[in-house]
């Protein structure tokens, strides 16, 4: 089975959840927050507007 693309990297909460996973082919951190049956999803963003890079190794692939 290939491997997941997406890493949870850190969690918060039980009914409401906050996440952020990374993209493993990318680096770049997602936020993913779900309530009840609502939820959403949007790039993590730095105090300077660009999107959060986690950096990511090719052999990790």
């Amino acid at each position: 089975m290939k491997d997941k693309r997406f890493e949870v990297s850190y969690t918060q909460g039980t009914m409401d959840v906050i996440r952020v996973l990374v993209d493993r082919e990318t680096g770049i951190n997602y936020l993913h927050v779900s309530s009840g049956y609502a939820g959403g999803l949007t790039p993590l963003l730095g105090r300077d507007g660009k999107p959060v890079i986690t950096p990511v190794s090719p052999f990790e692939k």
